[in-house]
Protein backbone atom coordinates (compact mmCIF):
# COMPACT_ATOMS: atom_id res chain seq x y z
CA UNK A 1 0.00 0.00 0.00
CA UNK A 2 2.84 2.37 0.91
CA UNK A 3 4.59 1.76 -2.42
CA UNK A 4 1.37 2.24 -4.36
CA UNK A 5 0.62 5.45 -2.48
CA UNK A 6 4.09 6.84 -3.16
CA UNK A 7 3.78 5.91 -6.83
CA UNK A 8 0.40 7.59 -7.01
CA UNK A 9 1.73 10.77 -5.43
CA UNK A 10 4.70 10.77 -7.78
CA UNK A 11 2.46 10.36 -10.82
CA UNK A 12 0.08 13.01 -9.53
CA UNK A 13 2.96 15.44 -9.17
CA UNK A 14 4.14 14.74 -12.69
CA UNK A 15 0.64 15.20 -14.03
CA UNK A 16 0.34 18.52 -12.24
CA UNK A 17 3.50 19.67 -14.00
CA UNK A 18 2.16 18.56 -17.34
CA UNK A 19 4.89 15.93 -17.71
CA UNK A 20 2.45 13.08 -18.29
CA UNK A 21 0.79 14.77 -21.25
CA UNK A 22 2.42 12.52 -23.89
CA UNK A 23 1.13 9.46 -22.02
CA UNK A 24 -2.39 10.86 -21.74
CA UNK A 25 -2.61 11.99 -25.34
CA UNK A 26 -4.89 9.78 -27.41
CA UNK A 27 -5.57 9.54 -31.10
CA UNK A 28 -8.64 11.72 -30.57
CA UNK A 29 -6.43 14.49 -29.26
CA UNK A 30 -3.99 14.51 -32.17
CA UNK A 31 -4.30 17.63 -34.33
CA UNK A 32 -2.09 19.82 -36.42
CA UNK A 33 -0.27 21.49 -33.54
CA UNK A 34 1.34 23.90 -35.93
CA UNK A 35 -2.04 25.59 -36.30
CA UNK A 36 -2.41 25.75 -32.53
CA UNK A 37 1.08 26.95 -31.60
CA UNK A 38 0.04 30.59 -31.26
CA UNK A 39 -2.86 29.95 -28.90
CA UNK A 40 -0.83 30.06 -25.69
CA UNK A 41 1.15 33.01 -26.97
CA UNK A 42 -2.04 34.93 -27.73
CA UNK A 43 -3.65 33.88 -24.45
CA UNK A 44 -0.68 35.24 -22.48
CA UNK A 45 -0.55 38.62 -24.24
CA UNK A 46 -1.20 41.68 -22.12
CA UNK A 47 -3.26 44.63 -23.30
CA UNK A 48 -3.84 48.09 -21.91
CA UNK A 49 -7.45 49.11 -21.31
CA UNK A 50 -8.84 51.99 -23.34
CA UNK A 51 -12.42 52.36 -22.12
CA UNK A 52 -14.59 50.12 -19.95
CA UNK A 53 -17.56 48.87 -21.98
CA UNK A 54 -19.04 46.99 -18.99
CA UNK A 55 -22.01 49.02 -17.84
CA UNK A 56 -21.53 51.55 -20.63
CA UNK A 57 -24.71 53.26 -21.76
CA UNK A 58 -24.36 54.48 -25.34
CA UNK A 59 -26.43 57.53 -26.39
CA UNK A 60 -30.09 56.58 -26.75
CA UNK A 61 -31.46 55.97 -30.25
CA UNK A 62 -35.09 56.87 -30.83
CA UNK A 63 -35.03 54.68 -33.94
CA UNK A 64 -32.55 51.83 -34.33
CA UNK A 65 -31.58 51.69 -38.00
CA UNK A 66 -30.66 48.09 -38.61
CA UNK A 67 -28.79 46.04 -41.24
CA UNK A 68 -28.33 42.28 -41.55
CA UNK A 69 -25.38 40.29 -42.87
CA UNK A 70 -26.18 36.64 -43.54
CA UNK A 71 -29.84 35.64 -43.84
CA UNK A 72 -29.65 32.00 -44.79
CA UNK A 73 -31.12 30.61 -41.58
CA UNK A 74 -30.98 32.44 -38.28
CA UNK A 75 -30.55 35.80 -39.93
CA UNK A 76 -33.75 35.52 -41.93
CA UNK A 77 -35.75 34.62 -38.82
CA UNK A 78 -34.21 37.64 -37.07
CA UNK A 79 -35.38 39.91 -39.89
CA UNK A 80 -38.95 38.80 -39.26
CA UNK A 81 -38.66 39.20 -35.47
CA UNK A 82 -37.02 42.61 -35.63
CA UNK A 83 -39.76 43.88 -37.94
CA UNK A 84 -42.19 43.27 -35.06
CA UNK A 85 -40.38 45.65 -32.67
CA UNK A 86 -41.28 49.30 -32.38
CA UNK A 87 -38.53 51.78 -33.23
CA UNK A 88 -36.69 49.50 -35.64
CA UNK A 89 -36.07 50.43 -39.25
CA UNK A 90 -34.47 47.74 -41.42
CA UNK A 91 -32.16 49.56 -43.83
CA UNK A 92 -30.21 46.76 -45.48
CA UNK A 93 -30.05 42.99 -45.97
CA UNK A 94 -26.89 41.33 -47.28
CA UNK A 95 -26.24 37.78 -48.40
CA UNK A 96 -24.04 36.28 -51.11
CA UNK A 97 -27.11 34.37 -52.28
CA UNK A 98 -29.59 36.83 -53.79
CA UNK A 99 -32.48 34.41 -53.32
CA UNK A 100 -31.86 34.30 -49.58
CA UNK A 101 -31.77 38.09 -49.30
CA UNK A 102 -35.02 38.38 -51.27
CA UNK A 103 -36.68 35.70 -49.16
CA UNK A 104 -35.60 37.45 -45.96
CA UNK A 105 -37.04 40.76 -47.14
CA UNK A 106 -40.37 39.08 -47.77
CA UNK A 107 -40.45 38.01 -44.11
CA UNK A 108 -40.73 41.63 -42.95
CA UNK A 109 -44.02 41.77 -41.09
CA UNK A 110 -44.81 45.45 -40.60
CA UNK A 111 -43.58 49.02 -40.70
CA UNK A 112 -41.74 51.08 -43.27
CA UNK A 113 -38.41 49.46 -44.06
CA UNK A 114 -36.10 50.35 -46.92
CA UNK A 115 -34.34 46.98 -46.67
CA UNK A 116 -32.00 47.58 -49.61
CA UNK A 117 -30.45 44.32 -50.78
CA UNK A 118 -26.69 43.78 -51.01
CA UNK A 119 -25.86 40.63 -52.94
CA UNK A 120 -23.10 41.61 -55.39
CA UNK A 121 -20.24 39.44 -54.23
CA UNK A 122 -18.31 38.50 -51.10
CA UNK A 123 -17.56 42.09 -50.05
CA UNK A 124 -21.00 43.65 -50.55
CA UNK A 125 -21.39 43.71 -46.75
CA UNK A 126 -18.64 46.33 -46.57
CA UNK A 127 -20.64 48.69 -48.78
CA UNK A 128 -23.61 48.27 -46.49
CA UNK A 129 -21.56 48.82 -43.32
CA UNK A 130 -20.13 52.03 -44.78
CA UNK A 131 -23.58 53.65 -44.92
CA UNK A 132 -24.08 56.50 -42.48
CA UNK A 133 -27.76 55.75 -41.87
CA UNK A 134 -27.21 52.47 -40.00
CA UNK A 135 -26.84 52.17 -36.21
CA UNK A 136 -26.70 48.40 -35.65
CA UNK A 137 -25.37 45.55 -37.78
CA UNK A 138 -26.78 42.09 -37.04
CA UNK A 139 -24.30 39.40 -38.16
CA UNK A 140 -25.46 35.81 -38.72
CA UNK A 141 -22.87 34.44 -41.15
CA UNK A 142 -20.63 31.40 -40.64
CA UNK A 143 -18.24 31.50 -37.69
CA UNK A 144 -14.97 32.35 -39.43
CA UNK A 145 -16.35 35.66 -40.71
CA UNK A 146 -17.88 36.95 -37.47
CA UNK A 147 -14.92 38.85 -36.03
CA UNK A 148 -13.82 40.46 -39.30
CA UNK A 149 -17.31 41.76 -40.03
CA UNK A 150 -17.94 42.97 -36.49
CA UNK A 151 -14.63 44.84 -36.33
CA UNK A 152 -15.23 46.49 -39.70
CA UNK A 153 -18.74 47.54 -38.66
CA UNK A 154 -17.58 48.99 -35.33
CA UNK A 155 -14.80 50.87 -37.07
CA UNK A 156 -17.47 52.40 -39.30
CA UNK A 157 -19.47 53.65 -36.33
CA UNK A 158 -21.94 50.81 -35.87
CA UNK A 159 -22.99 48.78 -32.85
CA UNK A 160 -22.90 45.07 -33.66
CA UNK A 161 -24.96 42.05 -32.65
CA UNK A 162 -22.94 38.95 -33.35
CA UNK A 163 -24.07 35.34 -33.69
CA UNK A 164 -22.27 32.66 -31.73
CA UNK A 165 -19.41 32.08 -31.30
CA UNK A 166 -18.26 35.68 -31.66
CA UNK A 167 -14.77 34.55 -32.75
CA UNK A 168 -12.83 31.33 -33.30
CA UNK A 169 -9.33 32.50 -32.28
CA UNK A 170 -7.88 34.09 -29.16
CA UNK A 171 -6.45 36.90 -31.27
CA UNK A 172 -9.86 37.76 -32.73
CA UNK A 173 -11.45 37.75 -29.28
CA UNK A 174 -8.92 40.41 -28.23
CA UNK A 175 -9.46 42.36 -31.45
CA UNK A 176 -13.20 42.52 -30.74
CA UNK A 177 -12.55 43.78 -27.21
CA UNK A 178 -10.06 46.44 -28.18
CA UNK A 179 -12.13 47.65 -31.15
CA UNK A 180 -15.24 47.96 -29.00
CA UNK A 181 -13.30 49.91 -26.37
CA UNK A 182 -11.66 52.18 -28.93
CA UNK A 183 -14.87 52.95 -30.84
CA UNK A 184 -17.25 52.87 -27.83
CA UNK A 185 -19.56 50.68 -29.88
CA UNK A 186 -21.37 47.74 -28.34
CA UNK A 187 -20.41 44.25 -29.46
CA UNK A 188 -23.30 42.10 -28.24
CA UNK A 189 -23.12 38.32 -28.47
CA UNK A 190 -26.46 36.87 -29.60
CA UNK A 191 -26.62 34.12 -26.99
CA UNK A 192 -30.33 33.36 -27.03
CA UNK A 193 -30.14 30.72 -24.28
CA UNK A 194 -29.52 33.47 -21.73
CA UNK A 195 -33.13 34.49 -22.40
CA UNK A 196 -34.76 31.10 -22.05
CA UNK A 197 -37.38 31.08 -19.33
CA UNK A 198 -35.85 28.60 -16.87
CA UNK A 199 -32.39 30.10 -17.31
CA UNK A 200 -33.75 33.58 -16.50
CA UNK A 201 -35.55 32.19 -13.44
CA UNK A 202 -32.40 30.55 -12.08
CA UNK A 203 -30.43 33.72 -12.76
CA UNK A 204 -32.89 35.79 -10.77
CA UNK A 205 -32.90 33.22 -7.96
CA UNK A 206 -29.10 33.28 -7.86
CA UNK A 207 -29.11 37.08 -7.68
CA UNK A 208 -31.45 36.87 -4.69
CA UNK A 209 -29.28 34.33 -2.85
CA UNK A 210 -31.69 31.39 -3.26
CA UNK A 211 -28.89 28.94 -4.09
CA UNK A 212 -26.56 30.23 -1.38
CA UNK A 213 -22.93 30.14 -2.49
CA UNK A 214 -22.66 28.70 -5.99
CA UNK A 215 -20.38 25.64 -5.89
CA UNK A 216 -20.67 24.14 -9.37
CA UNK A 217 -22.46 24.74 -12.67
CA UNK A 218 -22.84 22.66 -15.81
CA UNK A 219 -23.84 23.49 -19.35
CA UNK A 220 -23.80 21.84 -22.75
CA UNK A 221 -24.65 21.85 -26.38
CA UNK A 222 -25.77 18.33 -27.21
CA UNK A 223 -27.70 18.25 -30.47
CA UNK A 224 -27.66 15.64 -33.21
CA UNK A 225 -27.15 17.76 -36.32
CA UNK A 226 -24.75 15.39 -38.09
CA UNK A 227 -26.83 15.03 -41.26
CA UNK A 228 -27.05 18.80 -41.70
CA UNK A 229 -23.26 19.00 -42.05
CA UNK A 230 -23.64 17.40 -45.48
CA UNK A 231 -26.62 19.51 -46.58
CA UNK A 232 -25.43 22.59 -48.49
CA UNK A 233 -28.87 24.17 -48.38
CA UNK A 234 -28.72 24.22 -44.57
CA UNK A 235 -24.96 24.85 -44.26
CA UNK A 236 -23.72 27.16 -46.98
CA UNK A 237 -20.51 25.82 -48.56
CA UNK A 238 -20.58 23.02 -45.97
CA UNK A 239 -19.07 25.44 -43.44
CA UNK A 240 -20.11 23.45 -40.37
CA UNK A 241 -18.61 20.26 -41.81
CA UNK A 242 -15.33 22.08 -42.40
CA UNK A 243 -15.24 23.27 -38.78
CA UNK A 244 -15.72 19.74 -37.46
CA UNK A 245 -13.26 18.25 -39.93
CA UNK A 246 -10.36 20.50 -38.91
CA UNK A 247 -10.88 21.48 -35.27
CA UNK A 248 -11.05 19.27 -32.17
CA UNK A 249 -12.50 20.85 -29.06
CA UNK A 250 -15.64 22.52 -27.78
CA UNK A 251 -16.46 24.42 -30.96
CA UNK A 252 -19.80 25.79 -29.77
CA UNK A 253 -19.45 26.63 -26.09
CA UNK A 254 -21.67 29.65 -25.58
CA UNK A 255 -25.10 27.97 -25.28
CA UNK A 256 -23.83 26.07 -22.27
CA UNK A 257 -21.50 28.57 -20.68
CA UNK A 258 -23.38 31.84 -21.27
CA UNK A 259 -26.26 31.33 -18.81
CA UNK A 260 -24.06 29.92 -16.04
CA UNK A 261 -21.51 32.71 -16.48
CA UNK A 262 -24.31 35.15 -15.76
CA UNK A 263 -25.27 33.14 -12.67
CA UNK A 264 -21.64 33.28 -11.51
CA UNK A 265 -21.26 37.03 -12.23
CA UNK A 266 -18.38 36.41 -14.64
CA UNK A 267 -16.67 39.66 -15.68
CA UNK A 268 -18.64 41.46 -12.94
CA UNK A 269 -17.09 40.45 -9.62
CA UNK A 270 -15.80 37.07 -10.78
CA UNK A 271 -13.82 35.71 -13.71
CA UNK A 272 -12.89 32.53 -15.58
CA UNK A 273 -9.32 31.52 -14.71
CA UNK A 274 -8.32 28.33 -16.53
CA UNK A 275 -9.69 25.25 -18.28
CA UNK A 276 -8.77 21.68 -19.09
CA UNK A 277 -10.34 19.82 -21.99
CA UNK A 278 -10.48 16.36 -23.54
CA UNK A 279 -12.28 14.84 -26.50
CA UNK A 280 -13.44 11.32 -27.19
CA UNK A 281 -12.49 9.51 -30.36
CA UNK A 282 -14.59 10.07 -33.46
CA UNK A 283 -17.09 7.24 -33.80
CA UNK A 284 -19.40 8.69 -36.46
CA UNK A 285 -18.13 11.72 -38.41
CA UNK A 286 -15.65 9.83 -40.58
CA UNK A 287 -18.13 7.03 -41.16
CA UNK A 288 -20.72 9.54 -42.30
CA UNK A 289 -18.18 11.18 -44.61
CA UNK A 290 -17.42 7.77 -46.18
CA UNK A 291 -21.11 7.10 -46.65
CA UNK A 292 -21.66 10.47 -48.32
CA UNK A 293 -18.52 10.24 -50.46
CA UNK A 294 -19.85 7.02 -51.98
CA UNK A 295 -22.79 9.06 -53.29
CA UNK A 296 -21.18 12.45 -53.91
CA UNK A 297 -17.55 12.95 -54.94
CA UNK A 298 -17.48 16.38 -53.30
CA UNK A 299 -17.01 14.64 -49.96
CA UNK A 300 -14.05 12.50 -51.00
CA UNK A 301 -11.63 15.23 -49.89
CA UNK A 302 -12.88 14.81 -46.32
CA UNK A 303 -11.83 11.19 -46.03
CA UNK A 304 -8.30 12.15 -44.95
CA UNK A 305 -9.40 14.82 -42.43
CA UNK A 306 -8.76 14.24 -38.71
CA UNK A 307 -12.34 15.07 -37.59
CA UNK A 308 -13.03 16.07 -34.04
CA UNK A 309 -14.03 13.66 -31.28
CA UNK A 310 -17.76 13.24 -30.86
CA UNK A 311 -17.85 14.32 -27.21
CA UNK A 312 -15.79 17.14 -25.73
CA UNK A 313 -15.54 17.66 -21.98
CA UNK A 314 -14.15 20.96 -20.71
CA UNK A 315 -13.73 21.84 -17.04
CA UNK A 316 -13.27 25.46 -15.95
CA UNK A 317 -12.11 27.04 -12.69
CA UNK A 318 -13.42 30.45 -11.67
CA UNK A 319 -11.87 33.02 -9.34
CA UNK A 320 -14.62 32.48 -6.76
CA UNK A 321 -13.70 28.80 -6.52
CA UNK A 322 -16.83 27.59 -8.29
CA UNK A 323 -16.30 25.12 -11.11
CA UNK A 324 -17.99 24.76 -14.49
CA UNK A 325 -18.30 21.58 -16.58
CA UNK A 326 -19.18 21.87 -20.28
CA UNK A 327 -20.13 19.19 -22.80
CA UNK A 328 -20.29 19.41 -26.58
CA UNK A 329 -21.63 16.73 -28.92
CA UNK A 330 -23.33 17.38 -32.25
CA UNK A 331 -22.75 14.06 -33.99
CA UNK A 332 -24.34 11.23 -31.97
CA UNK A 333 -28.06 10.45 -31.42
CA UNK A 334 -28.05 11.51 -27.77
CA UNK A 335 -31.23 13.49 -26.91
CA UNK A 336 -30.98 17.27 -27.10
CA UNK A 337 -29.64 18.88 -23.93
CA UNK A 338 -28.05 22.10 -22.70
CA UNK A 339 -27.98 20.63 -19.15
CA UNK A 340 -28.08 24.05 -17.41
CA UNK A 341 -27.31 22.95 -13.87
CA UNK A 342 -26.74 25.24 -10.90
CA UNK A 343 -25.59 23.72 -7.60
CA UNK A 344 -25.24 25.84 -4.48
CA UNK A 345 -24.95 25.43 -0.73
CA UNK A 346 -28.72 25.90 -0.29
CA UNK A 347 -30.40 24.67 -3.47
CA UNK A 348 -30.00 22.98 -6.83
CA UNK A 349 -31.55 23.44 -10.27
CA UNK A 350 -31.29 21.54 -13.55
CA UNK A 351 -33.27 21.83 -16.75
CA UNK A 352 -32.47 18.73 -18.77
CA UNK A 353 -34.04 16.17 -18.96
CA UNK A 354 -37.08 18.39 -19.40
CA UNK A 355 -38.79 19.99 -17.60
CA UNK A 356 -36.54 22.03 -15.32
CA UNK A 357 -36.38 20.96 -11.66
CA UNK A 358 -35.38 22.76 -8.49
CA UNK A 359 -34.44 21.06 -5.20
CA UNK A 360 -33.69 22.37 -1.72
CA UNK A 361 -32.15 19.12 -0.47
CA UNK A 362 -30.50 16.00 -1.83
CA UNK A 363 -33.90 14.35 -2.43
CA UNK A 364 -36.23 17.28 -1.81
CA UNK A 365 -37.41 18.43 -5.24
CA UNK A 366 -40.11 21.08 -5.31
CA UNK A 367 -43.51 19.85 -6.41
CA UNK A 368 -45.02 21.36 -9.53
CA UNK A 369 -47.26 23.56 -7.40
CA UNK A 370 -44.33 24.78 -5.28
CA UNK A 371 -42.26 25.41 -8.41
CA UNK A 372 -45.08 27.47 -9.90
CA UNK A 373 -45.28 29.48 -6.66
CA UNK A 374 -41.54 30.09 -6.89
CA UNK A 375 -41.93 31.29 -10.46
CA UNK A 376 -44.72 33.65 -9.48
CA UNK A 377 -42.60 35.16 -6.71
CA UNK A 378 -39.24 35.31 -8.51
CA UNK A 379 -39.92 35.45 -12.23
CA UNK A 380 -37.82 38.24 -13.78
CA UNK A 381 -39.63 41.34 -14.98
CA UNK A 382 -38.61 40.75 -18.59
CA UNK A 383 -40.63 37.52 -18.65
CA UNK A 384 -43.64 39.16 -16.99
CA UNK A 385 -43.41 42.05 -19.42
CA UNK A 386 -42.75 40.37 -22.75
CA UNK A 387 -42.70 36.58 -22.18
CA UNK A 388 -46.15 35.69 -23.53
CA UNK A 389 -45.73 37.88 -26.60
CA UNK A 390 -42.32 36.31 -27.17
CA UNK A 391 -43.85 32.84 -27.12
CA UNK A 392 -46.43 33.92 -29.68
CA UNK A 393 -43.87 35.47 -32.03
CA UNK A 394 -41.47 32.56 -31.55
CA UNK A 395 -37.83 31.79 -32.08
CA UNK A 396 -36.80 28.75 -30.03
CA UNK A 397 -39.87 29.04 -27.85
CA UNK A 398 -39.65 32.80 -27.51
CA UNK A 399 -36.13 33.27 -26.20
CA UNK A 400 -34.91 34.61 -29.56
CA UNK A 401 -37.53 37.33 -29.57
CA UNK A 402 -36.84 38.30 -25.95
CA UNK A 403 -33.14 38.60 -26.81
CA UNK A 404 -33.84 40.84 -29.81
CA UNK A 405 -36.43 42.94 -27.99
CA UNK A 406 -34.12 43.45 -24.99
CA UNK A 407 -31.25 44.60 -27.24
CA UNK A 408 -33.43 47.14 -29.05
CA UNK A 409 -34.94 48.37 -25.78
CA UNK A 410 -31.47 48.93 -24.32
CA UNK A 411 -30.32 50.86 -27.40
CA UNK A 412 -33.48 52.98 -27.55
CA UNK A 413 -33.27 53.87 -23.85
CA UNK A 414 -29.52 54.35 -23.63
CA UNK A 415 -29.06 51.42 -21.24
CA UNK A 416 -26.07 49.10 -20.78
CA UNK A 417 -26.49 45.85 -22.70
CA UNK A 418 -26.91 42.53 -20.90
CA UNK A 419 -24.11 40.79 -22.82
CA UNK A 420 -21.17 43.02 -23.68
CA UNK A 421 -17.94 42.51 -25.59
CA UNK A 422 -16.17 40.96 -22.58
CA UNK A 423 -18.86 38.28 -22.45
CA UNK A 424 -18.58 37.78 -26.21
CA UNK A 425 -14.83 37.22 -25.88
CA UNK A 426 -14.66 35.17 -22.68
CA UNK A 427 -17.47 32.80 -23.70
CA UNK A 428 -16.21 32.36 -27.27
CA UNK A 429 -12.53 31.89 -26.37
CA UNK A 430 -13.39 28.54 -24.79
CA UNK A 431 -13.36 27.15 -28.34
CA UNK A 432 -9.70 27.72 -29.28
CA UNK A 433 -8.45 27.18 -25.71
CA UNK A 434 -10.17 23.79 -25.59
CA UNK A 435 -8.54 22.89 -28.92
CA UNK A 436 -5.12 23.57 -27.45
CA UNK A 437 -5.84 21.60 -24.29
CA UNK A 438 -7.18 18.60 -26.23
CA UNK A 439 -4.10 18.61 -28.47
CA UNK A 440 -1.79 18.77 -25.45
CA UNK A 441 -3.01 15.91 -23.30
CA UNK A 442 -5.66 17.96 -21.48
CA UNK A 443 -3.13 20.34 -19.99
CA UNK A 444 -4.73 23.33 -18.30
CA UNK A 445 -4.55 26.67 -20.06
CA UNK A 446 -5.18 30.13 -18.62
CA UNK A 447 -8.27 32.00 -19.82
CA UNK A 448 -7.45 35.61 -20.71
CA UNK A 449 -8.96 38.35 -18.57
CA UNK A 450 -10.61 40.40 -21.30
CA UNK A 451 -11.72 43.01 -18.75
CA UNK A 452 -8.04 43.63 -17.92
CA UNK A 453 -8.67 43.61 -14.19
CA UNK A 454 -11.84 45.65 -14.22
CA UNK A 455 -14.00 42.62 -13.36
CA UNK A 456 -13.22 43.36 -9.71
CA UNK A 457 -15.20 46.60 -9.84
CA UNK A 458 -17.69 45.99 -12.68
CA UNK A 459 -21.31 46.09 -11.52
CA UNK A 460 -23.62 43.13 -12.13
CA UNK A 461 -26.05 43.98 -14.93
CA UNK A 462 -29.72 44.51 -14.13
CA UNK A 463 -32.29 42.11 -15.59
CA UNK A 464 -35.41 43.47 -13.90
CA UNK A 465 -36.32 46.40 -16.17
CA UNK A 466 -36.10 49.06 -13.46
CA UNK A 467 -35.56 51.39 -16.39
CA UNK A 468 -36.48 50.92 -20.04
CA UNK A 469 -39.03 48.31 -20.99
CA UNK A 470 -41.09 50.84 -22.95
CA UNK A 471 -40.40 49.46 -26.43
CA UNK A 472 -43.63 48.05 -27.82
CA UNK A 473 -44.28 45.00 -29.95
CA UNK A 474 -46.12 45.66 -33.19
CA UNK A 475 -49.30 43.61 -33.35
CA UNK A 476 -50.50 42.26 -36.69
Amino acid sequence: MGTNRRSFLKLSGLAGLGLMAPVLESSAAVQDKGKLKNIVKEAEKKYKPIFNMSGYAAPALDTVRLAFIGVGNRGSAAVERMSRIEGVRIQGICDVRAEKANAAKKRIQSGEHEAQLYTAGDTAWKDMCAREDIDLVYIATHWQTHAEMAIYAMEHGKHVALEIPAATTVEDCWRLVMTSERTKKHCVILENCCYDFFELLTLNLARQGFFGDIVHCEGAYIHDILNSFFDEEKRYDFWRLKENAHRNGNLYPTHGIGPVCQVLNINRGNRLEYLSSMSSADFSLRNKAKEMAAKDKRFESYLDKPFRGNMNLSNIMTHSGATIALQHDVSTPRPYSRIHMVSGTKAFAQKYPLPGKIAIGHDDFLTEDKLNELRMDHEPQIIKHIGELAKDIGGHGGMDFMMDWRLIDCLRNGLPVDMDVYDAASWSVIGPLSEWSVANGSKPIAIPDFTMGRWKENIVHDINLKTGGNTKVITL
